[in-house]
């Protein structure tokens, strides 16, 4: 039976198998250069970690505190797990599938459903109770990888999603980080403009008492008034961005604006500006989470494509039963009612009208789409690499700068007041001189603030690191 069996189960296999593998997706990975363009060359092989606020006790508080309760890492790690489920589920099919069944059916039948009356002497029992149990096993083969690709795919989602947490992480604890650098720079930029207030309201002063001296006009004390009142306002700005500093922390850590306040309150040093470290656009490759997550899509969507193309191959099952069959329940544990089956199932497509084909199109171009994201992280990375280096050096520059600007200006509003205690300059010119080095302040603590945010950006960029 077997020999005549085979003829026609290969007639049914190979035209399903003149099909062929499926479509080629050209997936090279991008060619990316040597080194960075804006990496300076006494970049170090310093601890990509020394680039975050990591001696801000404030940051180390509420970045613990984010790492064990944030709402998004909630979700990544459910994200993980519904991963993981769907690749022990994936991976469960490659086994047989055994089962049991039992069931007593009770059946009625008409004699006038015959036609014509019985002979004399012959009846039929027209009321049978049927008393049966199974069990049963199946299992497919998978001759030609469509579980095995199946689970593939599946597992590479695992890494897929575990990147993904990674990434999110890594971002949750850059916007910390930043998120700390402002703090501390409304901090500085308060103490500047208070400085500067101090120095207003040291000149309205000295103004109110030359007008009462008859020496001096009252118009030059309202003008040093006026110069106050400007710090005072520049200071009373800061607090709206103090409440969304400490609203987006509240956010980020799921806990209680009293509490980050509280964190936030803690003392810290002086922010360190440690140079950039070096790196290679290769080392992106390895570690970027975005751009390990685009590679496990990459793989996964691969291995879908290949699952999908061997639906074209014919589907083997093989399959067995054993049971018991009696129409009294005391049959059921005689030797005449044990019943039972074995044997194989073949299912091949034949013609399906372009069915089976229009799916493997679509997971083409689902991997198309794999690659091209894929792609899209590695550049991303490569530019925000570039943009970290870069604005370093130029945040670094324009500090430097800054500072110089500070203390020229600080030396010639000091240089013009004592001119003016000493009758040799007007109040305009000590005014003017004033102004000019109250916003200079100001402009230190911005330009220190951009150069922690830098740091932070190339941190975030070269992937995170794996040690925080």
């Amino acid at each position: 039976m077997i020999r005549r069996a085979l003829p026609l189960a290969l007639a049914l296999v190979l035209p399903a198998c003149v099909a062929g593998p499926p479509p080629e997706i050209d997936t090279t990975p991008p060619v990316l250069p040597d080194a960075f363009a804006f990496a300076p060359d006494n970049a170090t092989s310093s601890a990509l970690s020394a680039l975050l606020p990591i001696g801000d006790p404030a940051f180390e508080d509420i970045a613990a505190l984010a790492l064990s309760s944030a709402p998004t890492l909630d979700q990544a790690a459910a994200r993980i797990e519904i991963a993981r489920a769907g690749a022990r589920r994936s991976g469960a099919e490659r086994f047989p599938t055994i089962g049991a069944d039992a069931s007593i059916t009770a059946t009625r039948t008409s004699p006038n459903q015959f036609g014509a009356s019985f002979p004399p002497g012959i009846a039929i029992d027209t009321e049978r109770v049927r008393y049966g149990a199974n069990v049963t096993a199946s299992w497919d083969p998978d001759l030609f990888g469509r579980l095995r690709n199946r689970e593939a795919a599946a597992l590479a989602r695992v890494d897929a999603s575990t990147f993904e947490a990674a990434g999110i992480r890594t971002a949750l604890l850059a916007e910390i980080a930043t998120s700390i650098i402002d703090w501390r720079t409304l901090e500085a930029r308060q103490a500047a403009l208070s400085a500067d207030l101090a120095a207003a309201d040291d000149l309205a002063r000295l103004a109110g008492v030359r007008e009462r001296a008859g020496i001096a006009p009252g118009f030059d004390r309202v003008r040093a008034e006026s110069a106050a009142e400007g710090s005072r306002s520049r200071i009373e700005a800061l607090e709206s961005e103090r409440a969304r500093i400490a609203g987006r922390l509240a956010t980020l850590t799921g806990t209680s604006a009293q509490r980050v306040l509280a964190l936030l309150a803690q003392p810290a040093p002086l922010p360190a500006s440690p140079p950039a470290p070096s790196a290679l656009p290769s080392d992106l490759l390895a570690n970027r989470p975005d751009v390990l997550a685009a590679a496990a899509a990459l793989r996964a969507a691969d291995a879908d494509l290949a699952a999908t193309a061997a639906q074209r191959f014919p589907h083997l099952t093989l399959s067995a039963a054993l049971g018991l069959l009696a129409f009294d329940f005391g049959g059921l544990f005689d030797s005449d009612a044990v019943v039972g089956s074995a044997g194989p199932s073949l299912l091949t497509p034949l013609l399906d009208f372009g069915r089976i084909q229009a799916e493997i199109d679509g997971a083409a171009a689902e991997k198309r789409l794999a690659f091209a994201r894929y792609r899209e992280a590695v550049f991303t990375g490569l530019g925000d690499a570039e943009a970290g280096y870069g604005l370093i050096a130029a945040s670094d520059a324009e500090l430097a700068a800054a500072q110089r600007e500070a203390a020229s200006l600080e030396r010639a509003a000091r240089l013009a007041n004592t001119r003016y205690r000493a009758g040799l300059a007007d109040f305009l010119t000590v005014l003017e001189a004033r102004r000019a080095a109250d916003s200079s302040g100001d402009r230190v603590a911005a330009a220190r603030g951009r150069t922690q945010r830098a740091r932070v950006l190339l941190w975030q960029a070269l992937g995170g690191g794996g040690d925080n």
